[in-house]
């Protein structure tokens, strides 16, 4: 069977005051086209779906459009858990009426979904935290161990733990119980999670710049070793890169955002994975590059034309830009920039100032009168740097 592992849409996100709505609609419209043209049997999204707990009215549309047509109007399953910036309640509101399209909705750790039966598949199964299906495309089931995002204390509630227990030993103590009960070889077996998850002994992954931080201190860690030796495969969402911090017998996937969300991901190519399962056999997965979204570019220049030159020749971008100069931008020079490009997200002036500042407390004249006075606190913030007449006149404005 093939399974399309997708995560972190964020849908109704926005950079800045900049909307990304069109491009994501572009984005979702190539998922479902990537899920159709591979034939894939069953949809997992791990997490994540909106970028907060209020979505907009667009961004909800956005959502259940993208769910009907990625379940080929429930012909396929689409498995879809809640992430830290999903509302666990939002995410199953509609989980009765979504059913009948074929759609799993899990808001909740440890949730139990109640048996259904459609025409191309059913839930033969389910436990809290775990849910069977069978698909008349395979002749095997499929198990799932599913453990929508919850902050540490509530996820160690829903599990029924002591507080003291290490969330990691929690984690891996629940997973484990499930899967000895339910995962043998007759069956593939899928743990999907929105987590902070690390390899132990491997470099910590940095968590994505604007993000809801799952990671507080290392008390609690969560490592891939927690992963139940019966899983073939584990589909997490929080990370926005794609990576798998498993083995290539085990993956453990993170499958990235459809699109670029931060600056600290410009340059990164998204992706969607795609996985081939069967029983007892391993794991086969490959990453389908998504080639919407507007590229995200972090770019310096010391010389304004320069830069205008770049933007001109750049439209369809969104960047942050770093201008040096001797002097401080004008109003006039602001403009021209903003009106040769409409996808500065940031524009960040940054004078340049070879002079050595003098390393001694110096006395402040309060005698004098107000426009020295604003030129020496000026030099104090800037690097001994002149204010220019732009300011000085501005100055003069707000005293007159």
């Amino acid at each position: 069977m093939k399974i399309l592992h997708t995560a972190d849409w964020h849908l109704g996100k926005r950079l800045d005051n900049f909307s990304r709505f069109d491009e994501q609609v572009l984005v979702m419209n190539e998922i479902i086209e990537i899920a159709d043209k591979e034939q894939v049997d069953l949809v997992i999204i791990a997490g994540d779906l909106f970028d907060n707990f209020n979505p907009s009215v667009e961004a909800v549309e956005l959502f259940y459009k993208t769910l009907k047509r990625l379940s080929n109007n429930g012909k396929r399953p689409v498995v879809a858990i809640a992430g830290n910036h999903d509302s666990p309640s939002l995410i199953d509101a509609p989980d009765p009426l979504a059913r009948e399209c074929g759609i799993i909705l899990i808001g909740y750790p440890n949730a139990k979904i109640s048996p259904f039966q459609l025409d191309h598949f059913s839930v033969i199964n389910s436990e809290e935290g775990f849910i069977e299906l069978q698909l008349s495309t395979c002749d095997f089931p499929v198990r799932i161990l599913h453990t929508p995002y919850a902050n540490e204390i509530r996820l160690k509630q829903y599990l029924g733990e002591q507080k003291e227990d290490a969330l990691n030993e929690v984690l891996a103590k629940n997973w484990k119980n499930i899967a000895d009960q339910f995962c043998d070889d007759n069956g593939v077996n899928i743990l999907t999670a929105h987590l902070y998850m690390n390899k132990r002994g491997g470099e910590l992954i940095e968590e994505p710049e604007g993000e809801k931080p799952i990671k507080i201190g290392n008390a609690d860690m969560i490592f891939s070793d927690a992963i139940p030796s019966q899983i073939q495969y584990t589909a997490l969402g929080h990370i926005h890169g794609f990576r798998n911090i498993g083995t290539e017998d085990k993956p453990v996937v993170y499958s990235s955002s459809p699109i670029c969300y931060s600056f600290s991901e410009a340059g990164q190519t998204k992706y969607v994975s795609i996985v081939t399962l069967e029983p007892k056999k391993t794991a086969q997965f490959e990453k389908v590059e998504l080639i919407n979204g507007k590229p995200l570019v972090r770019k310096v220049f010391d010389n304004f034309d320069n830069a205008i030159l770049w933007l001109n020749e750049n439209q369809d971008t969104l960047v942050e830009l770093t201008l040096e100069s001797e002097t401080f931008l004008k109003a006039e020079e602001r403009k021209l920039l903003y009106q040769s490009h409409n996808g500065i997200i940031h524009l960040i002036p940054k004078v340049k100032n070879n002079e050595l500042i003098e390393a001694h407390a110096k006395t402040i004249n309060l005698d004098q009168n107000i426009q020295d006075l604003f030129t020496d606190y000026f030099k104090s913030k800037n690097g001994n740097q002149e204010p220019n007449e732009e300011l000085k006149n501005l100055l003069k404005e707000i005293l007159g």
